[in-house]
């Protein structure tokens, strides 16, 4: 029935595969340890689980560079493995959604791999975007589009005959051509990968660069934004967004991947169980997002503005009703969502004191870098304000610990195309995909039965580690867990925000339903309203509600 759909009130749990948990000890996680992990999720109270890449993939970004979409990468399993786990997670009553990449693959797919050796013209490289060169000899980039991941946007190959060829368009890695979903065969491809996964079962797709895929005809020249590197090149406000040109990009937000989705969602309505798609779609403002998830297309959305909000009253209390109004119009739930594994984790972003732009990450180097209690305080009291809101709220592996951003990555270690295309000026996004603790006194912290880990873990995830929080009153997992269990039983997701007046700026102050919510952005300590005290994300010293705290209460 519309309205009571699961995903309109969903909790969602982002896992990134190689870092969640490793079974066999290589210090990669796979599959099985996350199958191994799932009663932890079952008792924190999440309602689904959403995986990052597990395809086969030759790993330059991560997964993100896809080799084979209908295969698990031998480094996290098997098909196997992903059936165990799928069917494991739907006994223990939580849905599963996989990643998709549609925007590009890998360059060692089978189909760039045949256009690479086909004719320039032929009809397999027509399946990417193949431009010859500008200049006399065609030494020069078809246009000035740069990567996201710095650098230029085109590569050229070589001939078989040695001789300099066409430019191929890959709007990230140079290991990931962009395909050109004009092509009627490409659309064909996907639906089959689409069906394939929902034939295993799968409950929905996250749709990986959802606002890409189609460029503007002619693929003109751009002038991006000033601060550049930003997915969106868009406009809004708060920390990280581009607010320097509001143009969108030739590349990004084209009206014409809204009849891919349109195709796509035929297909998910013909499984049972609601199968969804979710975007990440980093367009603005939220009006514009909400066109991703009209009633024949997605059905949710990341709320990109609010995770890019600063802590303040005022901007907060305006991205809630921007967000309940632009998507409550098109019948869909609003998202809510404040860490993932491409933006330095909120424990430490919000307790930055510069701007630091989506991608960029944090390092030794970075100036003023973050004040880890305070940020701690913050995020604590950031998710305890966004459990409470009505709709979809994403959460990222790890935050329920209050994991931070890992700055002191060695630079021999770190892995993002980010690193090595900027030449070290931006650090990437390795600081917040580092292996998570789960067992403070065992090697790996308990990330896998062996001391290796991918990423090298620092020492403070001792004292982080799940088994360091379970039972312990006060800790990040158990807020989380309580926040949860209270979300549930008081409907949260399914109610309504009506603010509450006389409150200094400060304050975001709000009802939902007979939950009564107070959060204190500012740094002076204000009386704590009257009620019974259900949650609270830090101590309340006499009966005050503190700075960066945010308690729930029922009257």
């Amino acid at each position: 029935m519309t309205g009571s759909e699961w995903w309109r009130t969903a909790v969602i749990y982002q896992i990134y595969p190689r870092s969640f948990s490793d079974a066999n000890g290589d210090g990669m996680g796979d599959l099985t340890g996350i199958t191994n992990r799932l009663p932890a999720l079952r008792a924190l109270g999440i309602d689904a689980i959403w995986l990052s890449p597990f395809y086969t993939s030759p790993q330059n970004d991560a997964g993100y560079d896809v080799a084979d979409y209908c295969d698990v990468d031998p480094l996290f399993g098997t098909l196997a493995d992903f059936d165990t786990l799928q069917h494991t997670a739907h006994e223990l009553g939580i849905r599963v959604i996989v990643d998709l990449v549609p925007n590009h693959s890998s360059s060692e797919h089978p189909w760039f791999e045949a256009a690479l050796a086909a004719a320039e013209g032929s009809e397999e490289r027509a399946h990417y975007i193949f431009r010859d060169g500008q200049g006399e000899n065609g030494d020069l980039p078809p246009n000035n589009w740069d990567s996201v991941f710095g650098g230029n946007a085109w590569t050229r190959v070589t001939n078989p005959d040695g001789t300099p060829g066409q430019w191929y368009l890959h709007l990230f890695d140079t290991t990931q051509p962009d395909f050109d979903w004009d092509n009627e065969w490409v659309k064909a491809q996907f639906r089959d990968v689409l069906r394939f996964w929902l034939d295993r079962g799968a409950d929905g797709f996250r749709v990986d660069v959802a606002h890409g895929m189609i460029k503007a005809a002619g693929l003109p020249d751009y002038m991006p934004p000033i601060a550049g590197g930003s997915m969106g090149g868009a406009s809004t406000e708060g920390p990280g967004i581009i607010t320097e040109r509001p143009e969108t990009a030739p590349y990004w937000a084209q009206d014409g991947v809204h009849e891919i989705y349109r195709d796509w969602r035929l297909i998910l309505d013909e499984y049972p169980g609601d199968r969804i798609l979710a975007a990440e779609a980093w367009v603005d403002p939220l009006s514009h997002v909400a066109e991703w998830v009209r009633p024949d297309e997605m059905h949710q959305a990341f709320n990109f503005a609010y995770l890019e909000t600063a802590w303040a009253g005022p901007a907060l209390r305006r991205v809630i009703d921007d967000s309940l109004a632009a998507f409550g119009a098109v019948g869909a739930p609003s998202t809510w969502v404040l860490s993932n594994h491409d933006v330095v984790r909120h424990a430490s972003r919000l307790a930055l004191n510069h701007e630091n732009l989506q991608g960029h990450g944090i390092g030794p180097k970075t100036p003023d870098l973050p004040d880890t209690v305070l940020g701690l305080h913050r995020a604590r009291a950031a998710s305890a304000l966004m459990l409470a809101l009505p709709g979809s709220s994403y959460l990222y592996q790890g935050e329920e610990l209050g994991l931070p951003e890992v700055i002191d990555l060695p630079d021999s270690a770190r892995e993002d195309p980010t690193w090595f295309r900027t030449n070290g000026e931006r650090y990437g996004r390795d600081g917040c995909r580092v292996p998570i603790p789960w067992e403070a006194a065992a090697p790996s912290y308990g990330f896998g039965p062996s001391a290796e880990s991918w990423l090298p873990q620092p020492d403070e995830w001792a004292g982080l580690a799940r088994d360091a929080q379970a039972g312990v009153a006060g800790s990040t997992l158990e807020l989380y867990t309580l926040a949860l269990r209270l979300r549930r039983e008081h409907a949260l997701g399914l109610g309504s925000v009506e603010w509450l007046d006389g409150h200094a700026d400060e304050i975001v102050a709000f009802t939902n339903g007979a939950v009564t919510v107070v959060a204190n952005t500012g740094s002076a300590s204000v009386p704590l309203p009257a009620g019974e005290l259900l949650l609270a994300s830090g101590p309340l010293p006499g009966n005050t509600l503190p700075g960066d705290t945010t308690v729930w209460l029922r009257a």
